[in-house]
């Protein structure tokens, strides 16, 4: 099974790094991070690369494609590079996902058309333009089609398909052993959570 992540300049890194994590340690994956051309790819905070072993068109049959979200993802949603080998690829994918903002790079390529989705929930109003149908679920199930909220949920979204593809314990067994076993000291982590001056703050409200 080949997995490819999608890399494009300013993507976020946990969006990538989370789901590699999880999903690399299937067995017999091949995980392979793929650009426009290879080489290092900078992130969204400019100080950090992964490196893309290889160019989108060496890579046109994977069997699921992960797209990270990010600020880069305003121009790669409609790079026509970038869309060609979504749309290439969707068509003989197993599974076709997204983490964050990924979802507007999918939605960009027409491949969430009438379809449930979500996003970074600063982003799920930019959705439905692009013909999807906003959800602020943390992971979302259309077909193949799964999409992710914002960067922590991608590894969520990740023991999700471990759990379709390899069954309930493979997914658990590398829950354990990745220790996924989240405990945050603040439970702020929504915008149904957090307080309301902060999601206020963050929606350019006040």
């Amino acid at each position: 099974m080949q997995i490819a992540v999608v890399l494009y300049d300013r993507f976020t890194t946990l969006d990538a790094i989370g789901p590699y994590e999880l999903l690399g340690r299937l067995p017999g994956a091949e995980t392979v991070f793929v650009a426009k051309e290879a080489g290092p790819v900078r992130n969204d905070q400019g100080n950090l690369a992964l490196v893309a072993d290889k160019a989108l068109a060496e890579v046109p049959r994977p069997d699921i494609v992960l797209v990270p979200g990010g600020p880069g993802s305003r121009e790669a949603m409609t790079d026509p590079e970038i869309l060609a080998w979504l749309r290439a690829a969707d068509e003989t994918s197993t599974w076709t996902t997204s983490v964050c903002t990924g979802s507007l790079v999918l939605a960009g390529a027409g491949l969430l058309e009438g379809r449930r989705a979500t996003s970074h929930w600063l982003a799920l109003d930019d959705l439905p333009p692009l013909g999807a149908e906003p959800t602020g679920e943390r992971v979302v199930f259309d077909g193949k089609y799964v999409t992710a909220a914002g960067v922590s949920s991608g590894i969520d979204m990740a023991l999700h398909l471990l759990g379709r593809i390899a069954g309930d314990e493979t997914a658990q067994s590398i829950q354990l052993l990745t220790e996924y076993d989240p405990q945050p000291p603040y439970d702020a982590g929504s915008p149904e959570k957090a307080p309301a001056a902060l999601v206020a703050r963050w929606r350019g409200e006040v």
